[in-house]
C-alpha cells in the first residue's frame, strides 16, 4: 500500500532528526497544563508522528488516485448559485472532517487537537503531491480558524487564563469552532477588478450606519474557496492619501469578517454575498476560484479602522509558508512521477534514466526538492516560535523579568529569520513547481503532452503559483527592500557580517564551510554594488543643502520609483541569490549536526556557485540601457550613457 509519509525519507529526516522540536512544543502545550494533551516532547512527537503516518496513508490512497477524475469534472456554479463539487471531492472532504484534522492547530478547549502549525504545514505537503486542489480547500478551513484566533488575540477580544494559556473566551468562537468541526470554511477576499497587487487602488467599502453596524458593499475576484462561510474582507474606510504616493490609500483600508450565508434548520440557506461567477482554469480545477458581488453586507470589523493592511500581511505572511508547502508537494510529485517513467522507458538499449541528460534533469530537480523544504521547514518553524512567543508574552506564562527578557530577544531573532526566508520560499517554491513540472513533462516525452500520463496536470497546477499570494515579482521587492534597507539603516553591521564572512572564506576548516563563506561574501558583494548604485545617486542630491537637512534628505525622502530603480531592475536576480545563499546556509548547518546530510549541501553547491557568479556579473554589468529607455536614470547618469 502506498504511503506518502513513509516513502519520504528526507520528510522524516526533519520529523525524527532535523526539527528541533522543543520549543515550539513547550509553546504549543502550554508547559503541558492540558490534562487531555502529551506530557512531554517524547509524547508530543509521537503524537506527530501518529498523524503524519495517518495522513500519509490517506493522501496516498484516498486522494492521490482520484485527482485525475476530480481534475477532468471540475467544480461548477449550479442553479441555485451554490458551487457544486465532484464527487470524489466531496467523499474526500468528508474523511478529512471524520479525522478532525481541519481543527489540527486549533486549541483543545475550543475544539481542536492543539497540534502545532508546522504538523498542519507537513501534512500540507502529502496532501499537495497527492492533488493541489484538494491541499487548497483543506488550507482554508485550519489556516482561517487559527487566523481568527490570532486577530481576535490582538484586537484584545480574547480572554487568556495568564497562568495556563488556555482561551476562556474570543470573540469569533462560533466561527473558529464550525471551522475546526469542518462545517465550514473561511477564505481572504483581496483582489478586485483593476486591484491586485495595486492594493491602493481597492474599491470596495466598509460603510457605518448610526447605530455603529458596519456593512461592505464591492466587488472581489479571484477568490480561493470563495464559495466559504467566513471571508476576511479589505476594504476601504478613508479617503486615499496623495495619488502620487507608492503607498498611496493603504492607511485607508480596514479589515473585516463577513458571514457570507446563513443556513436555517429545514436546510434553506440566505445568502448575505452572492457568488458571480466560478472561473473556469488552467489547473487546480478541483478548487473553487469565485467572483462575490457584496451590496450591504453585514460586517464586523476586525481591530480599528485604518488596520486593515497590517491584518493582511499577517494573514498574507502565514498563507505564503502555507503555499511554499503546497509547491512542495507537487515538486515532490512531479520529481517522483519523471523518476518512476525514466525508469521504466527504454531507449537505445537502456532505460532513460541512465543516459546522462536525464540522469542530470533528475539529480537537479531532486535536489531542488531538498532545498525546497529546507526553506519551507525553517521558515514556517520560526513564523510558528515568532507568534507563540508573542502570546506567551503578551497574555500568559509566569516569567520573572530575566525570562522575559531573553523571550523578548528570542522573539526578535525568530520573527527576522521568518522575515527574512519567507519571500524567498514563496519565490522559490513557486519558480521551481513550474521549472519541475515542466522537466516532468519533458522526461515523458510525447507522453508527457497525453491527459492520461498526469503529467501536464502537474504543469497546469503549478503555473499560478508564481501568481497568487503575491508573485514572484512581489516577494523579489519585498526582499530587496529588506535587504537594502537593512544595509542603509545599519552600515556597520552590513560591514562586520561581510568581514566575517570573508575570514571563513580563508579560514575555516570545513572546505564546505569556506565554500559558503565564499557564497556570502558575493551575495554581499552585490549588495553592495546595489546600494553603492542607489544611495550614489542619492548622495548627488545632498549638495548645496546644510548638514543638518542630510538625515532627511538621505534617509527618508526616498521615492522608490526613481530612487530604487536600479535595485528593483536587478530584484529577481538578488531574490536568486539570496535564496541560493540562504539554503546553503541551512544545509551546512544541518550537515554539521547531522553528517549524513553532507552530500546535500554539496550537490547544492556546485550548482549555486555557478548560478550566484552568473548572476553577480548579470547585476553589476547590465541595467543602464533599459533604465535609459524607461527614462529612470538620473540625469548626470543619462548623458554619460549617451
Amino acid at each position: 500500500m502506498a504511503h506518502f509519509y513513509k516513502d519520504n525519507a528526507d520528510l522524516q529526516f526533519y520529523v525524527e532528526k532535523g526539527i528541533d522540536w522543543s520549543r515550539v512544543v513547550e509553546l504549543t502545550e502550554r508547559r503541558f497544563v492540558d490534562a487531555d494533551g502529551p506530557k512531554d516532547l517524547t509524547e508530543a512527537k509521537e503524537l506527530y508522528r501518529d498523524v503524519m503516518n495517518l495522513v500519509g496513508e490517506l493522501a496516498a490512497n484516498e486522494i492521490a488516485p482520484h485527482a485525475a477524475a476530480i481534475d477532468a469534472q471540475g467544480v461548477h456554479l449550479g442553479d441555485d448559485g451554490e458551487v457544486v463539487f465532484p464527487k470524489e471531492l466531496d467523499r474526500i472532504m468528508a474523511q478529512i472532517k471524520d479525522l478532525d484534522l481541519h481543527g489540527l492547530a486549533v486549541p483543545r478547549e475550543l475544539g481542536g487537537m492543539n497540534l502545532p502549525m508546522l504538523v498542519y504545514f507537513l501534512n500540507s505537503e502529502m496532501l499537495g503531491r497527492a492533488d493541489v486542489s484538494v491541499m487548497a480547500h483543506h488550507g482554508f478551513h485550519g489556516g482561517i480558524a487559527m487566523a481568527l484566533l490570532l486577530f481576535s488575540i490582538r484586537e484584545g477580544t480574547t480572554e487568556i487564563d495568564p497562568t495556563t494559556g488556555r482561551v476562556k473566551k474570543t470573540r469569533f468562537l462560533e466561527a473558529i469552532q464550525e471551522i475546526a468541526r469542518g462545517d465550514a470554511w473561511g477564505c481572504m477576499d483581496i483582489t478586485e477588478p483593476d486591484a491586485g497587487s495595486d492594493m491602493g487602488a481597492l474599491r470596495a467599502r466598509g460603510e457605518q450606519d448610526a447605530d455603529g453596524n458596519w456593512f461592505v458593499t464591492g466587488e472581489k475576484i479571484f477568490i480561493t474557496s470563495g464559495h466559504g462561510k467566513w471571508h476576511f474582507v479589505i476594504a476601504r474606510t478613508e479617503e486615499p492619501g496623495d495619488s502620487d504616493d507608492p503607498m498611496a490609500g493603504l492607511k485607508g483600508l480596514s479589515f473585516f469578517l463577513v458571514k457570507t450565508y446563513d443556513d436555517a434548520p429545514d436546510g434553506t440557506r440566505t445568502r448575505h454575498v452572492k457568488l458571480s461567477r466560478v472561473e473556469e482554469k488552467m489547473g487546480h480545477s478541483g478548487s473553487a476560484t469565485c467572483g462575490l458581488i457584496f451590496d450591504r453586507a453585514p460586517a464586523l470589523l476586525v481591530g480599528k479602522r485604518g488596520e486593515g493592511f497590517q491584518y493582511m500581511l499577517t494573514l498574507m505572511n502565514n498563507a505564503r509558508v502555507g503555499v511554499g508547502f503546497e509547491c512542495l508537494g507537487l515538486c515532490e510529485a512531479a520529481w517522483r512521477k519523471a523518476v518512476a517513467y525514466a525508469a521504466e522507458r527504454r531507449s537505445m538499449g537502456k532505460s532513460i534514466d541512465r543516459h546522462e541528460m536525464i540522469a542530470e534533469m533528475l539529480d537537479e530537480m531532486e535536489a531542488d526538492v531538498v532545498a525546497l523544504r529546507a526553506l519551507c521547514v525553517t521558515a514556517g518553524l520560526h513564523e510558528e516560535i515568532a507568534q507563540k512567543l508573542q502570546l506567551a508574552l503578551d497574555h500568559y506564562g509566569q516569567m520573572s523579568d530575566t525570562e522575559r527578557a531573553e523571550a523578548k530577544r528570542e522573539l526578535a531573532r525568530h520573527k527576522a529569520k521568518s522575515r527574512r526566508l519567507t519571500p524567498l520560499l514563496k519565490y522559490f517554491g513557486a519558480e521551481k513547481a513550474v521549472e519541475i513540472s515542466r522537466r516532468c513533462i519533458q522526461i515523458h516525452g510525447g507522453n508527457g503532452y497525453i491527459t492520461e500520463y498526469g503529467a501536464e496536470k502537474l504543469m497546469r497546477d503549478a503555473m499560478v503559483m508564481p501568481i497568487y499570494e503575491g508573485t514572484s515579482q512581489i516577494q523579489a521587492l519585498m526582499a530587496m527592500k529588506d535587504t537594502l534597507g537593512g544595509i542603509l539603516k545599519d552600515p556597520a553591521r552590513f560591514v562586520r557580517k561581510n568581514a566575517q564572512a570573508q575570514w571563513r572564506a580563508v579560514s575555516a576548516r570545513d572546505p564546505m564551510e569556506r565554500r559558503v563563506a565564499k557564497l556570502q561574501v558575493l551575495s554581499f558583494g552585490v549588495q553592495r554594488h546595489l546600494v553603492a548604485k542607489t544611495a550614489g545617486d542619492k548622495a548627488k542630491g545632498l549638495s548645496g543643502k546644510p548638514m543638518t537637512e542630510w538625515p532627511d534628505a538621505f534617509l527618508k525622502n526616498w521615492n522608490p520609483k526613481r530612487d530604487f530603480a536600479f535595485a528593483m531592475l536587478h530584484a529577481d536576480r538578488l531574490i536568486r541569490i539570496l535564496t541560493d545563499v540562504a539554503i546553503a546556509e541551512l544545509l551546512l548547518a544541518q550537515s554539521k549536526a547531522h553528517p549524513e546530510r553532507r552530500p546535500h549541501l554539496e550537490r547544492h553547491l556546485e550548482r549555486a556557485e555557478l548560478r550566484c557568479a552568473a548572476l553577480e556579473r548579470e547585476i553589476t554589468e547590465t541595467g543602464e540601457r533599459l533604465l535609459r529607455k524607461l527614462g529612470r536614470l538620473p540625469e548626470e547618469r543619462a548623458e554619460a550613457a549617451e
